[in-house]
């Protein structure tokens, strides 16, 4: 699929479904908050939500007081519920409408958060753009949290193909730079009452 027609796909999703009608949505997303929070850094530090679209993650950040919250997808119109929801809230939020795998971050990050963008990258030159671009953008004795379909799950989300990963595809994927510190595993209930195991990991970039 081109990154047009992947922008296309996304953009009438968000056009067409409200956010707590697709199958990825969560009222709290109870893990990735706990695997933040395991991080044991500041509030203070910089932190960025790869497809975080129409996500209450940063609702939730904000509220626990983080204060550097970037929020990342390839649909504006996914970005915009999200504005509405926060109301004034959202000025606080540093917003981009962009493709992660095109991505020239303005600043570095201390924790980069990912709930299925990376399993989507089924082009094996998708994901080394998306690595050079974590690379670069991800500090040193900072955190990746990334969660995916866990083998044996689903093959396809939202009509698209999928890659399914385990800590040890993962960790070879993301290369020698990253130790694995904290995995765990959720049985996502979607809103038409099918389940979706999905696998989270967190690694740490290394000095």
């Amino acid at each position: 699929m081109s990154d047009i027609n992947k922008k296309s796909h996304w953009e009438n999703i968000y056009q067409n479904k409200s956010p707590s009608e697709v199958s990825w949505y969560q009222d709290t997303p109870t893990i990735s908050l706990e695997l933040i929070s395991a991080c044991s850094l500041s509030n203070d530090v910089e932190i960025i939500d790869i497809g975080g679209g129409a996500s209450t993650l940063s609702d939730c950040l904000l509220e626990k007081g983080y204060t550097h919250v970037t929020v990342l997808d390839l649909s504006e119109n996914a970005l915009e519920h999200s504005k509405q929801r926060l109301g004034e809230k959202a000025n606080l939020i540093d917003w981009h409408v962009e493709d992660i795998t095109q991505f020239s971050a303005p600043k570095r990050y201390y924790i980069w958060h990912d709930k299925a963008v990376f399993h989507f990258l089924t082009d094996v030159n998708d994901r080394e753009k998306y690595k050079n671009v974590l690379n670069a953008s991800l500090k040193t004795g900072g955190y990746v949290i990334i969660a995916a379909f866990a083998i044996g799950s689903a093959t396809k989300c939202s009509g698209l193909e999928i890659v399914q990963y385990h800590a040890i595809k993962l960790k070879n994927e993301l290369g020698d730079n990253f130790t694995l510190v904290e995995q765990g595993t959720e049985n996502h209930i979607t809103p038409a009452g099918n389940t979706q195991i999905f696998g989270y990991y967190s690694f740490l970039k290394n000095n």
